[in-house]
C-alpha cells in the first residue's frame, strides 16, 4: 500500500496530538448501532464514527452499549490507522546469485542427478 507524502505527513502530525486535540480535528458522527444489546442499544445513538479529514481516514465503533466507551474504542482504532499510514515500505532492489552460489547449486543438482540415474541400473 503506497501513501502520498502529504497524507503521511498529516498522519504523523495527527499522531503527535493528544486525544482531545485529535478529536477536534475529526468529524464525529453518532448513530444507532444495530445488533445485540437489547432495548438500550436499539434506542440510543451509541455508535461512533470518526472521520479524520486531513487523511480521509474513517473508523467506527459499535461494540459497546455506551457512546463514551465506543468513542474511546474509535479513537484507538483511528490511532492504529494513522500509524499504518505512516509506514514507509523498504525499497526492494533485485539481486542476483553470486558465482559461487551458482556453482554450488549446479554441483548439488549434478549429485542428485547421478544418484537418480544409478537407481534404475539394477539387474532384477
Amino acid at each position: 500500500m503506497t501513501t502520498s507524502p502529504t497524507r503521511r505527513q498529516a498522519a504523523l502530525e495527527a499522531l503527535a496530538l493528544d486525544d482531545e486535540a485529535l478529536l477536534k480535528t475529526c468529524e464525529v458522527d453518532y448513530f444507532i448501532a444495530s445488533g445485540p444489546g437489547g432495548q438500550h442499544r436499539n434506542t440510543t445513538a451509541s455508535g461512533v464514527r470518526l472521520t479524520h479529514a486531513a487523511t480521509e481516514l474513517s473508523v467506527t465503533a459499535t461494540e459497546r452499549r455506551s457512546q463514551i466507551q465506543n468513542k474511546g474504542v474509535a479513537l484507538e482504532r483511528l490511532r492504529e490507522g494513522l500509524k499504518a499510514l505512516t509506514f514507509v515500505p523498504k525499497v526492494r532492489r533485485p539481486t542476483r546469485p553470486s558465482a559461487g552460489a551458482k556453482r554450488r547449486r549446479l554441483e548439488g543438482k549434478k549429485r542428485t542427478s547421478e544418484k537418480k540415474t544409478l537407481r534404475g541400473k539394477g539387474d532384477w
